[in-house]
């Protein structure tokens, strides 16, 4: 099932929708490459990508939130370290028993379900801050 980008997930606060957008389209191309049966190289190079690409985007929010005092900086900050294990973990199952296609559905729908429910939640409220701060 591949995600699709859309104005409800957008925050409003352009960098973050952009780091977002390519969290999507990676996600998108993990579960291309495993539908298009693809050697287990090419899907562990896409995994890769988009693991280093979300530390860069959680620091990218956590800089935002600690330049604007965000209030719930440390919850978000702990949502962030504790989806990072979760990756990790997938990501050792996925070398573990190989990119068969049931394993490439479980991290994609793993990682696609927490992006979105972490966008329209924890994100939104966190650019919406920034923005009402960002104006002072």
């Amino acid at each position: 099932m591949a995600y699709q980008w859309d104005s409800s997930l957008e925050t409003g606060y352009e960098k973050i929708d952009n780091q977002h957008r390519q969290l999507v389209s990676t996600l998108n191309n993990l579960i291309e490459a495993s539908e298009q049966g693809k050697d287990k190289d090419e899907i562990f190079k896409v995994l890769d990508f988009l693991t280093g690409y979300t530390i860069m985007h959680f620091k990218t929010e956590e800089d935002l939130q600690v330049k604007y005092n965000y209030p719930d900086y440390y919850n978000h900050r702990r949502l962030h370290e504790d989806f990072k294990a979760t990756v990790k973990e997938l990501s050792e199952r996925l070398v573990k028993e190989g990119p068969t296609p049931s394993v490439v559905v479980i991290v994609t729908t793993t990682i696609g379900e927490w992006l979105v429910n972490h966008i329209k939640g924890d994100d939104f409220r966190m650019a919406a801050y920034v923005k009402s701060m960002d104006k002072t």
